[in-house]
């Protein structure tokens, strides 16, 4: 049965939680949902957002209609630039959303982001434990960037990247960093990280005044972007899937 927050335990979740966890909606269009008066639980009609719930037992209704776990959905995009990874901008620009919109794959949430300007590699799921496991750090899940810089970078900056720069007071560094390619205006990279800071390699070049012209995640772990075009969405394989619950530990569930 539902009870208020000051009863939960570490199986009891939100509502809102609950029906993101479900696969059904974000918490913000949970809350929307619980403003209009259409939950209810166990019969019960709810509009406290803080009502607790357990999934495995309490019947969540929307519209008079049970909500259910949804199959687990695992889907890659390739983000094109320009577009922002969320689900509703108060600013109005176009979100990634607008590439999954008739890819008929139900509510997903990105597992991590990329900023506007950014591209590349962007997973999507409603497996809430895994995408909290291949966000975190301790699993050293590592994300590939090939990132375009303008000039020429010499082997000391690589190396300064690599042993740490300094950044708002604290010292950030990438797993590895290697040169692609350079010609006389521009440089290609390499970029290895295995923490997922914001805006980590833009704010790590500009540290040693190097202008980030492009920035294109191309793998995250074992699983790469390879000849996806720009702006497709794909169900990820099972192998793929399999490579990635075995990085995080989660192979055995």
């Amino acid at each position: 049965m539902a009870r208020s927050a000051k009863g939960g335990t570490g199986n009891r979740v939100t509502i809102t939680r609950a029906l993101s966890k479900l696969g059904y909606c974000s918490r913000t269009q949970a809350e929307r949902l619980l403003a209009e008066g259409r939950i209810s639980i166990g019969g019960k009609p709810v509009t406290d957002f803080e009502t607790w719930v357990d999934i495995r037992s309490d019947r969540i209704e929307v519209d008079g209609r049970p909500i259910a776990a949804e199959e687990k959905t695992y889907v890659m995009l390739n983000k094109p630039r320009g577009l922002v990874t969320t689900r509703d901008d108060p600013e109005g620009r176009e979100t990634v959303y607008s590439c999954l919109k008739d890819a008929g794959f139900g509510f997903l949430s990105p597992v991590g982001r990329l900023d506007k300007a950014s591209e590349g590699l962007l997973l999507f799921t409603n497996d809430t434990v895994f995408s909290q496991r291949l966000l975190d750090p301790a699993t050293h899940v590592p994300k590939i960037y090939h990132v375009q810089v303008g000039g020429r970078l010499d082997d000391r900056q690589v190396r300064q990247l690599e042993t740490g720069v300094p950044v708002e007071g604290e010292t950030w560094r990438a797993a590895s960093v290697r040169i692609i390619r350079q010609g006389e205006k521009n440089t290609w990279l390499e970029v290895r990280l295995e923490e997922g800071r914001n805006r980590q390699i833009r704010r790590m070049l500009e540290s040693i005044g190097v202008e980030c012209l492009r920035l294109v995640r191309v793998a995250i772990g074992d699983v790469e972007l390879g000849d996806l075009p720009k702006g497709d969405v794909r169900r990820l394989t099972a192998n793929e899937i399999a490579i990635l619950n075995k990085a995080t530990g989660l192979d055995g569930r």
